[in-house]
């Protein structure tokens, strides 16, 4: 009866179905503030997910700013873009990929403790829902161009929104 029972646990542990977890690595990254003297600044990226279960961007956090949230751009009922913290993170599909980028979704960085100076590495921790934490480093790059056309983030005021009037 003991031979039976082992057999059945491992048919049984056979029969579960493999799942992977997902394969998280962040490329083409590169963080701004609108000047030098700007109160916030964000970072953009391309999440690249290599396994085969979907999942979610859903915190970042860094020392260089008092506060960092995900943020996004939505069109109002005008047409007009707003931007606005995202609670729910951005999707990470599986074997796909999710671009941070201008005028989109973003990390925003708000109440920096220091500039956003040229070349610096801005140190970050990304938190996934089945990934986990994934540290990188951001190199600060002011000269970059929006490759896409969309709206120039770097172009807003930052210093004079007041972010925790913003819709969520």
């Amino acid at each position: 009866m003991t031979l039976t029972l082992k057999a059945i646990l491992a048919a049984a542990v056979c029969a579960l179905p493999l799942t992977a977890e997902a394969e998280i690595t962040v490329t083409d990254a590169y963080a701004r503030a609108a000047s030098t003297n700007a109160k916030s600044g964000a970072a953009f990226f391309v999440i690249q997910n290599t396994g085969t279960e979907d999942d979610q961007l859903i915190d970042a956090r860094s020392d260089v700013a008092a506060k960092v949230e995900l943020h996004t751009h939505i069109a109002d009922g005008n047409g007009v873009m707003q931007m606005r913290r995202d609670e729910d993170g951005f999707p990470a599909p599986a074997n796909g990929t999710h671009a941070l980028a201008r005028g989109g979704d973003h990390v925003m960085f708000m109440g920096l403790k220091e500039p956003f100076d040229q070349g610096k590495i801005i140190h970050v921790t990304l938190v996934f829902e089945k990934a986990g934490e994934i540290e990188v480093d951001i190199p600060v790059d002011l000269e970059r161009q929006d490759a896409h056309g969309a709206m120039q983030h770097g172009n807003m005021e930052h210093g004079k929104m007041d972010h925790g009037k913003m819709a969520n």
